[in-house]
This record gives structure tokens, sequence and C-alpha cells, in this order.
């Protein structure tokens, strides 16, 4: 099995990743070369910043997917979303009209902000169980309450939300903070799976680096299962509870 990427901002022109769509294919093909097989487009919907709709964000896809289909020798797509659990996101979200991850559609993909946790965040956690939407959180070694105590997390793992790790993190590419969470994190077994998070093609070098880091110090075994086996399980909702 290649490895699936989870979150990646391939899909030309519709947040802060890729903005052309040869862009996109550049950054599939590098994913690629590093192993990726499977990479799911998840551009942002986040209030005041990327003002996306689930409608704004097919189309996007639509365009940049039929240029991938041209071409034999890049990784399968798919299609999801990086919700921003602010107050309008989240509710598209419970109404059914956010971006869980194909095919199996039971599990979404959501961020804080850096800064701090949103308010009722962990109720918001739970809502989406109960919409049977596992919570994937994105890169939760950025966030600033974690750097202080990795503990804070522990209600949301309790409650099914699974840790999503941006492997180039281990690569140092967003500061000694969040490298030095991510590694605590990581011997501590907080994390389900791993990411690219790649934004361009440029950051795919910082990615391959992060991977080399993580079969360093995670082993062989573990790194294969959070690259490949639990991105696997995710979007088949076959997550053990």
């Amino acid at each position: 099995m290649g490895y699936i990427d989870l979150h990646c901002h391939w899909v030309a022109g519709i947040d802060d990743g890729a903005p052309t769509i040869d862009e996109g294919l550049d950054m599939l093909r590098a994913l690629r070369d590093i192993g990726f097989s499977h990479v799911m487009a998840t551009p942002h919907m986040r209030t005041g910043m990327f003002d996306n709709d689930k409608h704004d964000l097919l189309e996007a896809y639509r365009r940049s997917a039929d240029a991938v289909a041209k071409h034999n020798d890049l990784p399968s797509v798919g299609l999801s979303s990086e919700h921003h659990l602010d107050d309008i996101v989240f509710q598209n979200l419970i109404d059914g009209e956010g971006l869980p991850y194909p095919p199996s559609q039971s599990a979404a993909l959501v961020e804080f902000p850096n800064e701090r946790f949103p308010l009722n965040y962990e109720q918001r956690m739970f809502e989406l169980r109960l919409k049977k939407i596992r919570p994937v959180l994105a890169h939760p070694e950025r966030y600033r309450p974690v750097w202080k105590d990795t503990r804070v997390l522990d209600k949301l793992l309790d409650g099914g939300t699974l840790l999503l790790l941006d492997v180039a993190a281990l690569d140092g590419k967003y500061g000694r903070k969040t490298k030095k969470a991510a590694l605590r994190m990581l011997a501590d077994g907080y994390y389900y799976a791993a990411c690219s998070d790649a934004h361009r093609t440029r950051d795919v070098k910082s990615v391959a680096k992060g991977i080399r880091e993580l079969r360093k110090i995670a082993g062989d075994d573990e790194a294969e299962f959070m690259l490949a086996q639990g991105p696997h399980h995710i979007i088949h909702g076959t997550v053990a509870d």
C-alpha cells in the first residue's frame, strides 16, 4: 500500500495552496516521487479568510481533477476540506454542507486557530460524533496550548478525535516549539496518522525529510501505519473505537 495523504492543498486557485493547475500537478508529481499513491485535496473552509462553500470547492476540484485525469503517472486523488471550527463552518458541517473524507464520509478534517482552542470545542467534537462524523484534528503540534501541555488534548482523544501529524514539523519547518511538541506527542503515542499539508511543490522537500525523521524516531512499522494504514482506516470508516 502506498502512502495516503489526508491533507494537501494542490487544488488550484481556491485558497493559499497551489496558485495554478500546473503547480498543483507538480505537487502531485513530487508527492508521488516520495511514496504517495493517493492524495486528498483539503482546501480551506474558513470564514473571513477563505469564504469557500461546498459548491466552490467542488467546482475548483473539478477543474484541477480534469487536468490530473490527463496524466496516468500521478497519484489518485479525492476531495475533502480543511474545516476551520468557527461558527459558520461548523454549522455547515453539521448540516451536511461540509466535505468529509470520501469514500465513507465518516470522518472530517478540522482545524483550530493556532493561538487558542475555540469556545465549546469539546461539545462541537461531540456533536460531530453524534452525526457519525469522526473529527480528524489537523496539525495539533502547531497549537499554542499544546506547546505548554500536551494533555489538553486528552479529552478529545477520549472522545474519539484522531490527531493528524504534519510530518514536515519533524523537519523543523514550523519552528522549534512546534517540532518539540510534535516529538513529545509522537513519543507519547498521540498521533493516529501523518500527512504532508503541502501548499507548494517546494514544501515536499520538508515532507520527505520529515518522513525520514518519522522512520528514525518511531520505526518503520509505526511510520507505515501513520502514512498508509491509518489514513486508509480513516477514509474507509474502519477506525476501531
